[in-house]
């Protein structure tokens, strides 16, 4: 159950440092509490120690670059929507893979959307945050289902945050059980839960030993605080499940992960899996 120093890693949730707050804006434009509209400079920064605020932004592809580099990050699941990214994806096409984010409220326009950045950009992922859409749409909404006919259509992975939010918005949209439906409804639909699936973790395994297309990633938790329902799983049944993703720089620094990591009492065929082999099959990354 030791780290495997120098395995390479996939990171399945990375970005770059920007300027200001205005990416929060669609989670402020609903949020109630003043803390969230007003004081929060990242809406769920009251989970977090030292959330990274003061990056430079002069090279923001070289700061996430640098900090990949130095901790043994291979490739970064990035999205395109910003001049940044997509420059990103121009100049280091063997860094960063591209994921479409989702906003299911614009019906077809999303779909158009979605098929649009998948032959710019040869996306390799798609992703949607149901409780930050505006207005929310669930996870098992009807007007999630065009989407995800279109990820099977483009042989895609989904990236669902599931769970409760950690912004101050309602929790029903991303209750795990809703899951159920949508594998039910669509078994060829590959779909990766984002942001810890709690309080439902020992749920969210029973449905990835029933659903086979299912998979978890541990985005947005430190390592010190993987659910046990999920390092268990991993452990017997799940070693082919659960996947790494990170938090840079929404929420989390890597020396924090990377410091945390080797507690994680993974066993020893678990991390290789878990740390890159598992993303790169779904992802289809050596394709």
């Amino acid at each position: 159950m030791t780290f495997p120093a120098g395995t390479p890693v996939i990171d399945t949730m990375i970005a770059f440092p920007q300027e200001g707050t205005a990416q929060y804006d669609f989670i402020r434009a609903q949020a109630k509490d003043r803390a969230s509209k007003e004081e929060m400079e990242f809406p769920a920064e009251y989970m977090f120690k030292e959330v990274p605020h003061d990056l430079p932004t002069d090279d923001p592809v070289g700061v996430t670059l640098r900090e990949m580099d130095r901790y043994g990050i291979e490739r970064g699941l990035i999205g395109v929507e910003d001049e940044t990214s997509r420059s990103a994806l121009k100049r280091f096409p063997d860094r960063f893979a591209a994921s479409s984010n989702v906003d299911p409220n614009q019906g077809m326009d999303a779909v158009r959307k979605l098929v649009r950045e998948h032959e710019e950009f040869g996306t390799r992922a798609a992703g949607v945050f149901p409780a930050g859409t505006f207005p929310q749409v669930a996870i098992n909404d009807k007007r999630m289902y065009p989407v995800y006919a279109k990820c099977v259509e483009l042989d895609i992975p989904i990236f669902v945050c599931a769970g409760v939010p950690g912004p101050r918005l309602r929790m029903a949209p991303q209750k795990v059980e809703l899951i159920d439906e949508v594998m039910f409804d669509f078994p060829e639909l590959v779909l990766v839960t984002r942001h810890g699936c709690e309080p439902w973790t020992e749920l969210a395994v029973k449905l990835m030993l029933k659903w086979p297309n299912l998979y978890y990633s541990t985005s947005a938790f430190a390592p010190k605080y993987y659910p046990k329902a999920i390092i268990d799983y991993a452990n017997t049944r799940g070693a082919d499940k659960i996947i790494y993703a990170g938090y840079f720089p929404m929420g989390l620094t890597l020396e924090r992960i990377f410091t945390d990591m080797p507690d994680v009492p993974f066993r020893d065929h678990v991390w290789p899996k878990f740390l890159h082999e598992n993303a790169r099959r779904v992802l289809k990354l050596d394709g």
